[in-house]
């Protein structure tokens, strides 16, 4: 579904992500971890064409690298960004809404909100509420449920643990495995290794812009390197 070659991102003279290939199956759920400042944040900006890069990025058989960032998801792909993203100033009825900007079929829009709903009840039961004054965890929960109004084929999750409390971090990658039950292709990027591995069927350890180590989750898992680096083993 997504093959990545020779992808370089460059901020001015500081080269970010440097040269790295990897591809995601269809139906695939795939991780890339790493430290803080490894370039896995470049990398999804530059598979949503949101910054400038180099190499190629072939969806679908598609060049992707071609297109504007507004294009993707009319193909299918759609991203959950760090930080989440929210528009603080709609409800979130309204973000919802936004998810679905470049659809006409009314009836689907309907189906898929209430498909939403029922995946996140939370969000149904606060659908007035401005979604500035939802929680951290409502938030990523709300910005996962904006990318799917748009019938993602192919999901970015960039860091969706990031600043919530472990009982909601739970609740957030239930609706992600949940959403990968569905037959959505996903492709993570998540700090906390030991959780993406136990989550995904494969990874990639991406240090210092480069792609070190790729393997099946349970063997990186059990990768002493991997052990040593990101789970204080």
């Amino acid at each position: 579904m997504l093959d990545v070659l020779n992808l370089e991102v460059h901020y001015g003279g500081i080269s970010a992500v440097k040269g790295i290939s990897f591809a995601v199956e269809e139906g695939e759920m795939v991780c890339l971890i790493g430290a803080n400042g490894a370039g896995k944040t470049s990398t999804l900006k530059a598979l949503a064409r949101m910054i400038p890069s180099s190499g190629e990025i072939h969806y679908r058989k598609e060049r992707l690298d071609r297109l504007p960032s507004h294009a993707l998801i009319k193909k299918g792909l759609a991203l959950v960004p760090e930080g989440r993203g929210i528009f603080a100033r709609l409800t979130v009825a309204e973000n919802l809404a936004m998810g679905a900007y470049h659809r006409h079929d009314q009836a689907g829009i309907v189906a898929d909100l209430e498909h939403v709903y029922g995946l996140l009840p939370r969000l149904k039961e606060r659908a007035e509420q401005l979604a500035g004054t939802l929680s951290g965890g409502e938030q990523q929960m709300l910005a996962i449920g904006r990318a799917l109004m748009g019938r993602p084929k192919l999901l970015l999750l960039d860091e969706p643990s990031m600043g919530l409390a472990p009982l909601m971090v739970e609740k957030v990658f239930e609706v992600i495995r949940a959403v990968a039950a569905e037959g959505v292709t996903i492709f993570l990027v998540e700090q906390n290794a030991r959780l993406a591995l136990a989550t995904c069927a494969r990874g990639y350890v991406m240090e210092s812009g480069k792609i070190t180590l790729a393997d099946t989750a349970d063997r990186l898992l059990a990768d002493p390197r991997v052990r040593a680096a990101y789970l204080g083993e």
